[in-house]
Order: C-alpha cells, then structure tokens, then sequence
C-alpha cells in the first residue's frame, strides 16, 4: 500500500502517542520543580541541590547515545513501556533515598528514562505517521509535552497544599507511567490503527520501519558525525548548546532561587505552573512566526528575553520584594522560551542534508544541544558553590545575550530561508 493510500486519522495517533507522552511529561513536570527542595530536606547545600537537579539533564545526555540502538532493537512501543519502567524504578529510588547522593542517582536515571521515551516517540511518529501528516503530528507532539509540564506542577501544589508532603507528588510520576505503559500495551496493534508502518531497506539490507531505521542511524556514528559537520556545530551549534543551556538554566535555577528566598514549596509549584502555562501557550503561534517570517524572528528574541531575564534576577536576591521580582522574571522566562517552541528542531531539519539520510546529522545536532543543556545547570551548582546564586544567574544571563549574538550571525548563513549545507 502506498503512503498516499495508507489510512490515517490524526486521533489514532492520539492514544498511541501523544496521551502517553502527556502523561509521561505530567508526571516529570510535577516533580522536577521539587527536586532541589527534597535535596535541601535531604541535607544538602543550595549549590549540591543545584548539583542534583542537574542530573536530569546529564542522565538526558548520557541516554541520547544508546537510546538509539535500545529503540533499534526492541521497536519504538516496546521502548517506550520499558523507558517508563525505568521511571518507576527511578522515582521508587528517589522516594526511598536516605541522603543526597542516592536522590542523584535517582533524578539520573530519569534522565536516562526521559531519553529513550523521547526518541521512541520521534520514531513511532515517523514509522506511522504518513508524511504528509508527519509535521501537523510532530509540532502537536511538542505541543503534549509542554502541556504536561503545564499541568504537573499544578498537580503538584494541589497536592502539597493537602499532604504536606513531596512524597505525594513523586507517586503521582509513577501513576503516570504506569498509565502510560498500560495505554501502550493495552492499545491494539499499531499497524491495524495506522495500516501498518512506512518501510525502508536499512543498510544491511533488511526491511525495517522508518523510525527503528532513524533511531539506529542517529546513534552510530554520532562522535564521527559530530566530526563530520562540525564547521557548522562549532558555529551554529554553539548557538544551539547556548539555547540548550537557557532553557535548561531555567529548569533547575527558579526552584532554587524559590528555595533560597524563602517561598514554600506549594508556592513554588503553583507559580512554576503558571508560567509553564505561559511556555504552553505560545508554541503553536512560535511555529507559525518561524515559518512566515524566518527563524530568526523567534532565535532572537527567545534568546534576548532568556539572558535579560537571567541578569535582572540576579540583582533581586536580597530586594523586600524579592517574591514579587520572582514571579515577574519567572513570567518573562517563559515567556521567552514560548516564543522558541521548536526552533531547535527547526533548525535541526533545516540544516540536515537532503541528499543522504538526515538521521545522523540530527542526532549530532540534538546531542550538541543537549550537551549545553547538561552543562548550564552543572555549571549553575557550581557557581552557586564557589559565590552565590546572583552571580550564577547572572553569568548565565551573559550566556545568553551571547547565544543570541551566535544565533544572529550564523543563521543567516547556515539556515536562511533556502538553507543549504555540505558536511
């Protein structure tokens, strides 16, 4: 059967796909805001909590070089129920952690989980969804997981607000991955929902579905490949890392800045909600500013507002109301991210080669920004370690009114609105 021919319905692809990645990115964006905070309960200093947060982002970098082999081997489905096994087992740690360095251990191999659920998901999406959908599909997809970092940390304050306890919000993660492992092998086989997968000849000659084929592609190789291309990773991915960095800067600083002031914990998940729903908004009018007007008219801007947010609170620490100054900046924060929902990706299907499989480049160009994104908040703990919160704020803030500058002069040339690239 054709492409063209092949049954397909966008709502299919919502109970396969995209309700189990809600439910996956609710469960994560209840817990990541506590998780400095159930470091400090633990014991550790601000700067060690900061330490511990990180580690979401290191197990995400650490799990973007195996993910593709593991969804290569076992089948984008498969991969997915068993990255949110993984999760269970990693908040079951997190839950029962008697000091600091076994929460880390923790909070790390979510990271790893998160890694493989993702790209299982990117797979399925390309194995099922024909292509003629596959955009309207992949943009709604990143769409569910801000909504799920949305709506967790209000579940999160709902639930502190009547236990009391972070404990709670940790069990709402492993409800959410069992559902969503349940939904995924409760639900009929794929290929009676879509009329089967896109197939293609993999490079030792079998027939395998497009996405098993992407997920092995953008794993080997991935050091050569980052070798391969790296005039424009050097360049334009320095940008890319420094985005990576931003938004992830921003993940692990607000709680701890909210740790630092004073305010409590249901505070801090109810204001971090508000502003995911600020993130959550803006992603669908960021994709349409990209393509009418250029990417550059959201790389900019995002970046512009991300370090002008960073350098104003940095100097709010130790204002009377440095509460108010905190859920202001928090807003702008989001704000900017909103306005660069999918530019990374954009940019990534931008610059891939056309006249060879995309999948390698792409998975250098995800590594090389997520790279940045296990850097920023490591290197936010430990200058929280050897100064003071401020000054890692505001250092980051500096980062990015370089990663705009980076982004403003190496678009235009790697990626404008024809973009062009030789490795």
């Amino acid at each position: 059967m054709s492409e063209a021919e092949r049954p397909f319905k966008m709502r299919s692809v919502a109970f396969a796909a995209f309700l189990p990645t809600l439910l996956f990115s609710i469960g994560e964006g209840a817990i990541i805001p506590l998780i400095p905070i159930v470091a400090d309960d633990l014991g550790a200093t601000l700067a060690i909590a900061g330490f511990i947060a990180a580690m979401i982002m290191v197990g995400e970098l650490a799990g973007d070089i195996p993910s593709g082999w593991v969804v290569s081997r076992i089948g984008e489905r498969n991969a997915m129920i068993w990255a949110s096994m993984l999760a269970i087992i990693a908040v079951l740690i997190c839950i029962a952690a008697p000091n600091p360095l076994v929460l880390g251990v923790g909070v790390f191999l979510i990271g790893l989980a998160t890694a493989v659920f993702a790209l299982a998901r990117h797979a399925f999406m390309t194995s099922y969804v024909p292509l003629a959908y596959r955009a309207r599909a992949l943009s709604t997809l990143g769409g569910i997981f801000r909504a799920g970092w949305f709506i967790g940390p209000f579940i999160a304050a709902a639930l502190l607000s009547l236990t009391g306890s972070t404990e709670s919000v940790f069990w709402v993660f492993v409800v959410c991955c069992l559902g969503a492992a349940a939904m995924l092998l409760l639900l009929p086989d794929p290929e009676s929902t879509f009329g089967g997968p896109e197939l293609v000849k993999a490079p030792d000659g079998s027939i395998v579905p497009a996405g098993r084929e992407l997920a092995a592609e953008e794993s080997q190789g991935l050091f050569r490949t980052i070798w391969g291309y790296r005039a424009v990773l050097l360049r334009l991915g320095t940008g890319a890392g420094l985005v990576g960095a931003m938004r992830a800067s921003r993940t692990v600083l607000l709680p701890l800045w909210a740790v630092s002031i004073g305010i409590s914990v249901a505070d801090i998940a109810l204001i971090i909600g508000i502003a995911g729903a600020v993130d959550f908004a803006l992603f669908y009018a960021s994709g349409q500013v990209m393509d009418r007007f250029g990417r550059m008219w959201t790389a900019l801007p995002s970046m512009i507002g991300l370090g002008t947010g960073h350098l104003i609170l940095a100097f709010t620490h130790d204002l009377s109301n440095n509460v108010e100054w905190f859920i202001a900046v928090a807003m702008i924060l989001s704000l900017a991210n909103g306005i660069g929902s999918g530019l990374l990706m954009t940019l990534g299907a931008d610059l891939a080669p056309k006249n060879t499989s995309p999948a390698p480049f792409l998975g250098a160009w995800r590594f090389t920004a997520d790279f940045g994104g296990a850097v920023a908040p490591l290197a936010v703990a430990g200058m929280t370690a050897v100064a003071t919160i401020s000054i890692a704020s505001g250092v980051m803030g500096v980062f990015g009114l370089l990663g705009a500058m980076a982004l403003g002069r190496y678009i235009p040339r790697y990626a404008p609105r024809r973009p062009r690239l030789r490795p």
